[in-house]
């Protein structure tokens, strides 16, 4: 049965803000009776939604996929209550909802409403495809010579094998997906612009990034400074490690190809230096090391990691995320764990997500419970997964001596600009391919993927190859439009960190900063980003938390200059 969110005949009851005692007008009483009502309804939803998402990702069950896609579509019908939007259009015409905590839960219910008053039956084409294209995606496995592989598998070739014949099979084993689903890919580009367009906005893209508090000539205009920035450092980093991988392969850097990086997509660090990270985390409890990094700065994870699923398994989804599944403390995080480097980065990042998910004020209203931007998440994770290659905090963390702490800075430091480096280039990739996706979902996609590949990542396409590549990245359909957030999230990360050296540990710099035990950054985190969720805007609480908006001069300063 479905529950109206707002009673057109209630008695408008007078009501206090909730947490400062300030009495409430006649349209903000209004607006705090739908509020109300609102959560009544979505609150069960949200958490039956998100614990079928979570068995489906653990699981790969048909029925539970069916059963998440169902309960989506019940909380879709929910804002899509046209007499409810009215209500809010209405009030917005008043322009009197200015209590804080109230006005910005009514901005966020405007924004989500707008965005689905779309048909019904095409929502419903919307999530059943989707929901699809994810389990396809999820339970794929690709092979070589006719072995099925797992993920782990193929990047375990690309990092360590030296035969370029195997490395480029390992490499087209992980894009076997992609003709499976670049059909339905595109067809939902279409879907996701038909939606877009009935509520007023020139494609999905667009919509997607206005709802989201970002203009898209400011994001654009943030792209572009940060593509002139980094491309001449971009370069000869690239020239560097293409000499390093050409003679590791035995071929010249002429002939590289995608195979010859160390993951499928070039988005993450060849390990080329002269020295491999992995080897100081084989044999290690990477849950283990994790939870006790964060027991040391305050923030407690084992309940987090207790609810979690861990380890690789048939059927589960390969990847990692995390997720809240009712905002009043059960968050868990999905990793597949393995005793190297990038596996210690990803359980710092998800779990990273899940203290901003965990530590939010109690007495924040059940809407504003969560990050205020989905950057602004990504930036703590961010934060966290970057101590995984830091020296200091590796010395302290496993216990190594100091000849080894040497042994590893120099490089260290080095990994990490290039990380930075690759990374902006890749995510500019992606930016760029779903705004163009949008704009024209009926072109020639895959000439466009490598003509941006080779623009910005400065790799060659594959000679003669005709395949839709670019669908292989299951973010392009079950994230769509969100990439751009992770370099955001890169520029928050930084900006912290430059905030939280100076002004709270009290150092001239980074260097030598592990952040282990250092209880005050858990203290501080809490209360000036946690703590508030979605209370304000994203550049507010940026501004609040680090003492001026976001911006890119000390990402510059970290990693470009």
């Amino acid at each position: 049965m479905r529950i109206s969110v707002f009673t057109t005949s209630a008695v408008v009851l007078s009501v206090l803000a909730a947490g400062c005692g300030q009495s409430l007008n006649r349209e903000e009483q209004r607006m705090q009776q739908f509020v109300d009502q609102h959560v009544a309804q979505v609150r069960p939803l949200h958490k039956a939604a998100a614990l079928a998402w979570w068995e489906a990702a653990t699981t790969g069950k048909d029925e539970a996929y069916e059963r998440a896609a169902e309960l989506q579509l019940e909380l879709h019908e929910v804002y899509r209550d046209a007499e409810a939007f009215e209500r809010l259009k209405d009030l917005k015409a008043s322009d009197q909802v200015r209590e804080p905590r109230l006005a910005r839960q009514f901005d966020d219910l405007y924004r989500a409403y707008l965005a689905n008053q779309i048909d019904p039956e095409l929502m419903k084409s919307i999530v059943e495809l989707s929901t699809q294209i994810e389990q396809t995606f999820s339970t794929f496995r690709g092979r070589i010579d006719g072995e099925e592989v797992t993920e782990n598998d193929i990047k375990k070739i690309l990092k360590t094998s030296r035969d370029s014949a195997l490395r480029r099979k390992a490499w087209q084993a992980s894009k076997q997906v992609a003709p499976a689903i670049a059909a339905d890919i595109r067809k939902l580009a279409h879907l996701r612009n038909q939606a877009a367009r009935s509520v007023g906005f020139e494609n999905f893209h667009t919509m997607t990034l206005e709802l989201g508090e970002q203009p898209v000539a400011e994001v654009a205009a943030l792209f572009d400074e940060l593509d002139r920035l980094t491309a001449e450092p971009f370069a000869t980093l690239k020239a560097e490690l293409d000499a390093r991988l050409a003679a590791d392969a035995g071929v010249t850097v002429e002939a590289l190809r995608p195979w010859h990086y160390h993951d499928p997509f070039f988005q993450e660090t060849p390990l080329v230096y002269d020295l491999d990270l992995d080897r100081y985390y084989e044999g290690r409890d990477i849950a283990q090391l994790a939870q006790r990094f964060y027991a040391s700065i305050g923030l407690d994870v084992s309940d987090i990691l207790a609810r979690s699923d861990l380890f690789e398994r048939p059927g589960k989804n390969p990847h990692a995320f995390c997720t809240d599944i009712d905002r009043e403390g059960d968050v868990r995080i999905l990793c597949n764990l393995a005793d190297n480097e990038q596996w210690m980065e990803t359980t710092l990042h998800e779990l990273g997500h899940a203290v901003y998910d965990k530590y939010y004020d109690p007495e924040m209203p059940y809407l504003l419970r969560g990050p205020t931007h989905a950057f602004t998440t990504e930036g703590i994770a961010m934060f966290f997964g970057r101590l995984s290659r830091n020296p200091d905090w590796m010395q302290t963390m496993l216990d190594l001596d100091e000849a080894d702490r040497a042994a590893i800075a120099p490089v260290a430091a080095r990994y990490a600009r290039a990380k930075q480096l690759i990374f902006a280039r890749w995510a500019m990739v992606m930016f760029q391919f779903e705004k163009r996706l949008y704009a024209d979902p009926d072109q020639d996609l895959n000439t466009l993927w490598w003509d941006l590949v080779e623009r910005y990542q400065r790799v060659h396409r594959p000679d003669g190859r005709e395949a839709p590549d670019w669908a292989a990245k299951i973010h392009i359909a079950s994230s769509p439009c969100y990439y751009h957030n992770y370099l955001l999230g890169e520029l928050f990360a930084s900006q912290l960190h430059h905030r939280l050296v100076g002004d709270v540990l009290k150092q001239p710099s980074g260097a030598g900063v592990s952040y282990v035990g250092e209880r005050a950054v858990g203290s501080y985190l809490r209360k000036h980003v946690f703590g508030p969720g979605n209370l304000y805007p994203w550049n507010e609480m940026i501004r609040r938390a680090t003492g001026e908006p976001l911006s890119a001069r000390y990402f510059a300063q970290q990693f470009v200059d």
